[in-house]
């Protein structure tokens, strides 16, 4: 991986699967750590299994949530497009957007852990994943996706950055959201 510099921004001008999912798992964490602090620490098990379904998805591409959101109408930006009516995460390479589910499942998962077992100090690494996620979604601006990105992890749903998992001309996908007549 290369290093590189610049600012990693997603995709905000519509609700698609994979912001939705942010979105929805960042209010779960916020919610259980909340919940767990505050009534009993058990609660802490909900951050668990957004921690164990964040790392299915990144290792399998099935995500429960993502179907769900299917179901109603959204559509994936990441999704395969040979899946058909269900929604899968791309999993054939490890991309930027992909690592940081990996990464946010392992991250959680350990600190819920370490939460029953060790502080409840814990509990504030797993708000600020959360309320990270919640701002992610907002604003397409994520501290670990950028580290990534300096890092050389190549994105797929920066649009000015290629190749996009949305893009025809990387025979990924029929719909390209990095335009590439403007980018030709």
């Amino acid at each position: 991986m290369a290093l590189r510099t610049g600012l990693y921004i997603v995709p905000t001008h519509r609700w698609y699967i994979e912001r939705t999912v942010w979105l929805i798992a960042g209010i779960v964490l916020l919610g259980a750590t909340a919940l767990a602090v505050f009534v009993h620490p058990l609660w802490i098990l909900g951050v668990t299994a957004t921690g164990l379904v964040s790392i299915n998805v990144s290792l399998s591409g099935f995500c429960p949530v993502g179907n769900v959101l299917r179901l109603f109408g959204f559509t994936p930006m990441l999704g395969e497009s040979s899946s058909g009516r269900w929604y899968f995460l791309q999993t054939d390479r490890w991309y930027l957007e992909r690592r940081i589910y990996l990464a946010v499942g392992i991250n959680i998962s350990a600190a819920s852990v370490l939460i029953l077992v060790h502080s409840a100090w814990w509990a504030l690494f797993t708000a600020f994943v959360g309320g990270a996620m919640v701002w992610f979604a907002a604003t397409g601006y994520c501290i670990m996706a950028n580290a990534l990105y300096w890092l050389g992890a190549e994105p797929r749903l920066n649009p000015d950055s290629l190749p996009s998992g949305r893009c025809a001309n990387c025979a990924m996908s029929p719909a390209c959201i990095a335009d590439h007549a403007r980018h030709a």
